[in-house]
């Protein structure tokens, strides 16, 4: 299962003491523009290469622009067998709204 969070949500569960790990799936261009600090950085078309370098008996909190590309690759990851995934409703662009309006929007 899948869990949706909004940016406020994922700050407050790890403000809370949950050790997440926040993955960006978006494409390296887009992190040149806009990015969050400490996010691993795995463009959507290299996650079936490269999931195995996240913790799967770890929470994954996963970002995109919107939200869509990062909910397609939360639902691979619950399939992987992650014990807990969540996609970031809104993706940076809510993130920048809602969290950090420094981070620019595109």
């Amino acid at each position: 299962m899948v869990e949706e969070l909004s940016p406020a949500g994922y700050l407050s569960l790890q403000q809370d003491g949950e050790l997440w790990q926040l993955v960006d799936v978006r494409e390296s261009w887009e992190t040149e523009i806009a990015a969050i600090d400490g996010a691993l950085h795995i463009p959507m078309s290299e996650i079936p290469a490269r999931y195995r370098e996240l913790d799967a008996a770890k929470p994954v909190a996963l970002l995109c622009h919107s939200g869509a590309r990062s909910a397609r690759v939360a639902g691979f990851l619950a399939q992987q067998g992650f014990s807990r995934v969540a996609n970031i409703s809104g993706g940076i662009d809510q993130w920048s709204v809602e969290i950090d309006p420094a981070i620019p929007r595109y």
